[in-house]
């Protein structure tokens, strides 16, 4: 039986001028002047240029200044923000924000199966065996492997295409896929793809290709494993030198040769969003100028507001006229009130950013950044996390001694013996310092790299060295063993 009632809820939503500034919030220099451009060409009520009738002396009227936002209603988007699901919160930058379904500047590039295919054609091979290429090169995943078991493609070929192969000649035409370039493309595993990479070079008197070649195909396991002095003993070498420049030449090959060919890749701007200098001990902090665009309301537009506006006559086309005149300047002075909050939040975080890590600031000494997390700057400027994130996931500061995501300023506390809280930087440092030192013969493991931090006074944990040596992108012992 179906009942009818009545539900009353509060929500909030955005408006369209609070949606703007959050995209503009996010939105880095490089990528400002374009979005200006298309909100120019889209509205004809806004100018390029300096506004006569009003007039900021500098960038540091804005740390002063809260500007009015629309209909004299002022911008509180933290409001909106509370429930945002943002990553990033006790971070050096890991990801934070998804990005925004806007346009990119992109270049594009002939993707890895096209270019397969134009190879394929240069064969000559007949239309049955051109569809059983075909279909090898339609089974080649994103890194450059054939997985899929050859008899499980046999199967395909015939139910799908009606052509019936067998293994041999499956083989023989994957053996042709081999050749094409980039090297070692069509491999079923990373042997193979070695192999094949080494095949490819033609050098039959090139000792150490000579044995590359023998170390795949007869020590394989004890090259992924490190045994170096086992390969050498049943190779029969005992010059470890010949072993050890094989072994390089081997590193040097391609172990994903789909990688490089992957379609369309962003372009990507190194444009600060701040600049920060050091005057004598003094820290100066300024907005790149890209970020302080001079825009204005067009004049005509307000103009033919006011005459329409007092116009006697009041017929339907004029109405519409006159909505649509209101409308286009009602959204220019959105957009313009949008960016001057913009700059008003980026410089408030930045130089809470700044004041928070200041003796780092005055020397570059990556020992003196400070445990800071965004609760610690969001509540500094009294703003929600979720708006700190936004600009800290997308900026950028220009310094004295390089340019640096703001996200790289963020990172978790280490307590000392002392019972002081360092940055993890620190402690990273110095893990990488100790790595760097290793007797590479016999690699420190996790165990005894624990050891010796806390032997300098960092109380830290087998599992966060662990965590911290990946964040390093550094390898697991084994794997940083060399002869």
């Amino acid at each position: 039986m179906q009942k009818l009632g009545l539900i009353q809820s509060l929500q909030q939503k955005l408006s369209p001028q609070q949606i703007q500034f959050i995209k503009l919030l996010q939105v880095p220099t490089a990528e400002l002047e374009t979005r200006i451009e298309e909100e120019l060409e889209s509205n004809p009520a806004l100018e390029d240029g300096p506004d006569e009738d009003y007039q900021e002396d500098d960038n540091s009227n804005l740390e002063e200044t809260n500007e009015d936002f629309g209909d004299n209603e002022e911008l509180n988007v933290d409001d909106y923000l509370r429930d945002d699901d943002f990553t990033g919160y006790k971070m050096y930058g890991d990801g934070g924000e998804q990005e925004e379904d806007k346009e990119m500047p992109v270049a594009t590039m002939t993707s890895l199966t096209e270019q397969l295919m134009t190879q394929l054609g240069f064969l000559g091979l007949d239309e049955r065996q051109h569809l059983i290429g075909t279909q090898l090169i339609g089974s080649i995943e994103s890194d450059g492997y054939i997985r899929r078991d050859m008899e499980a493609i046999i199967s395909d070929l015939a139910f799908s295409q009606n052509v019936e192969t067998d293994l041999d000649e499956l083989l023989s035409i994957l053996s042709m896929v081999q050749e094409f370039d980039p090297p070692g493309i069509a491999a079923r595993n990373l042997r193979e793809c070695l192999k094949i990479q080494l095949d490819r070079r033609h050098d039959d008197k090139n000792i150490d290709v000579i044995i590359a070649r023998k170390i795949i195909d007869e020590c394989f396991d004890e090259f992924t494993k490190k045994h170096y002095d086992k390969i050498m003993k049943k190779l029969d070498i005992e010059d470890e030198e010949f072993v050890k420049d094989a072994i390089e030449l081997i590193r040097k090959l391609n172990p994903k040769p789909g990688g490089s060919s992957a379609g369309i890749v962003r372009t990507q701007y190194l444009i600060p969003d701040f600049i920060l200098t050091n005057n004598n001990g003094k820290l100066d902090l300024a907005l790149n100028s890209r970020n302080a665009p001079e825009l204005r309301i067009s004049r005509s537009y307000s103009e033919m507001l006011d005459t329409y506006d007092k116009s006697d006559k009041k017929d339907k086309k004029l109405r519409e006229t006159l909505t649509f005149v209101k409308q286009k300047l009602d959204s220019a002075k959105w957009f313009i009130d949008a960016i001057k909050q913009r700059q008003h939040t980026l410089l408030r975080t930045m130089k809470a950013i700044v004041d928070f890590q200041y003796d780092y600031f005055l020397d570059g000494d990556e020992s003196k950044i400070r445990p800071m997390i965004l609760k610690d700057i969001a509540s500094v400027i009294e703003m929600d996390i979720s708006t700190v994130s936004r600009v800290a996931n997308s900026k950028s500061v220009q310094t004295d001694f390089g340019l640096y995501p703001l996200k790289y300023f963020f990172s978790e506390g280490i307590t000392t013996d002392s019972g002081e809280d360092v940055s993890s930087r620190e402690v990273k440092n110095e893990l990488r310092t100790i790595i760097e030192a290793e007797n590479k013969k016999k690699p420190l493991s996790d165990d005894k790299l624990e050891k010796m931090l806390k032997e300098k006074g960092y109380n830290i944990a087998r599992r966060t060295v662990a965590k911290y040596r990946e964040q390093l992108n550094i390898p697991v012992a084994r794997l940083r063993k060399e002869l």
